[in-house]
């Protein structure tokens, strides 16, 4: 049954330390779903910003003062009292120490080891995108050789590379097949997830963690391949619509800027960029032309992180 109740805007601020860890609120006592664990935040004033809706509510409920605010994930969720729409916000730098203005208690978590409950039933998909790396390598041992690609990876694995995957286009299917072997068992060393690029069956095959597939593949799909992680490349409105409709767990978009293999292509540029990450539901890691020296420049305009392909694999 469709729910036409008008949309409430809310904006919810993931606040995340270097190390990772980010903040979790308790609802207070007299509020819908009191006692449950929520990102702080609250409702958009008529004429707010959601960066000025953001610093507000983070003022008001916990005493700090925010430096850095980026756009992150949007998702809308039907409750019993109302209809929302959730813009997720990263919050990277603030002032102050958080404070329960409002009598809330609060607690700083781990993804990988979440002690407080319950939490908002809106919040699963957050949680699942937030243990996304920022960085997402991509290897390209067709142009560097095997031995050195193998030896990179190591270097950025003990660096704190975790999320690869594994594309060599210019390959066949068995030595691909071998050499993502080689990648799966490196990465699992370090708690790192591998995808294989375009083929489901042999990512299930390998045991890799999931599949990334091709922008034409997803629009052929009819259904979420039945496999832990799934990703898919996009380029345009229309993709990024359907990797949505099929509940993927992340896209690369791109190209950005210009890059070496696709000199003659139109990027995207930043401008395009953050027009197609406005209310998008899903990560989004930006691809083309760009290197670590990027990733502010990419949170501000709506992305998740980087994709690289050889600015991922420094000598």
């Amino acid at each position: 049954m469709s729910d036409d109740r008008p949309l409430v805007d809310v904006v919810c601020a993931v606040i995340q330390k270097p190390t990772g860890e980010f903040l979790l609120a308790q609802r207070p006592a007299g509020k819908v779903y009191a006692g449950y664990w929520e990102f702080p935040g609250g409702k958009v004033d008529c004429g707010e910003s959601l960066a000025e809706a953001t610093a507000r509510e983070l003022n008001e409920e916990l005493g700090i003062v925010v430096k850095e605010s980026y756009p992150w994930l949007t998702r809308q969720f039907s409750y019993p009292h109302a209809r929302v729409r959730l813009h997720f916000r990263r919050i990277m730098r603030w002032q102050n120490e958080p404070r329960g203005r409002e009598n809330q208690a609060f607690a700083w978590q781990s993804i990988s080891d979440i002690s407080v409950g319950p939490l908002l039933p809106a919040n699963g998909p957050i949680l699942a995108a937030l243990s996304l790396p920022t960085i997402y390598g991509i290897t390209h041992a067709y142009e560097l050789g095997e031995e050195e690609m193998l030896r990179r990876l190591e270097l950025a694995l003990h660096k704190g590379l975790r999320l690869i995957q594994v594309r060599e286009k210019n390959w066949s299917r068995e030595k691909m097949s071998a050499f993502a072997s080689t990648v799966i068992a490196l990465g699992r060393r370090f708690g790192a997830r591998v995808l294989f690029n375009s083929e489901i069956e042999i990512a299930r095959k390998l045991g890799a963690d999931g599949v990334h597939l091709t922008a034409s593949q997803l629009m052929a799909l009819t259904q979420r391949p039945d496999i832990a992680l799934c990703g898919a490349s996009c380029h345009n409105a229309r993709e990024l619509l359907r990797a949505e409709e099929l509940g993927l767990d992340l896209v690369v978009l791109g190209s950005v800027l210009a890059t070496p293999s696709h000199p003659n292509d139109q990027p995207l540029g930043w401008n395009r960029f953050l027009e197609l990450t406005q209310d998008y539901s899903l990560p989004i890691f930006a691809l083309g032309g760009l290197s670590p020296a990027d990733q502010q420049t990419a949170w501000q305009h709506g992305a998740h992180g980087l994709a690289m392909l050889r600015n991922a694999w420094p000598a």
